[in-house]
């Protein structure tokens, strides 16, 4: 038996409501789970953050016993601190190739490489190749 770590949906219509669950991944979203680990309100409350309560001890056993979290878990886990970053990688022009820089984990943005200085260019001595051809 496969086990994900993943999120099932409650809550009314437009406004989510999520579980953290420990579940057989071939069981439905919203079916039977093996343990309850935490819950996740993905809508900003009055104070303007968004909430997120995670049982720590138990998200770590399962991990230790093979578990896999979903993608939206594992960025969640990587928020609270349990996982390391999830990898990113940019993404190209629709059907373009795709862009294989790499991504600050933290806001999203391109990492670019630091361009030299324009004052470590060597100085020019005066000599240039100035040859040039005369058409008669």
């Amino acid at each position: 038996m496969v086990v994900r770590i993943r999120l099932s949906r409650f809550g009314c219509k437009n406004k989510p409501f999520y579980r953290v669950m420990a579940a057989d991944s071939r069981s439905p979203r919203d079916g039977k789970h093996l343990e309850l680990l935490g819950y996740y309100n993905p809508l900003p409350g009055q104070d303007g953050e968004k909430r997120m309560g995670l049982n720590f001890d138990r998200i770590k056993y399962w991990l230790s016993v093979g578990a896999q979290p979903s993608d939206p878990v594992e960025r969640l886990l990587f928020r609270a601190g349990l996982l390391p970053p999830p990898p990113m990688v940019a993404m190209g022009r629709k059907g373009g190739p795709r862009d294989m820089r790499p991504v600050d984990a933290l806001t999203g943005r391109i990492l670019t490489q630091e361009k030299p200085d324009s004052t470590s260019h060597k100085e020019d001595d005066g000599e240039h190749d100035t040859t040039t051809t005369e058409n008669p």
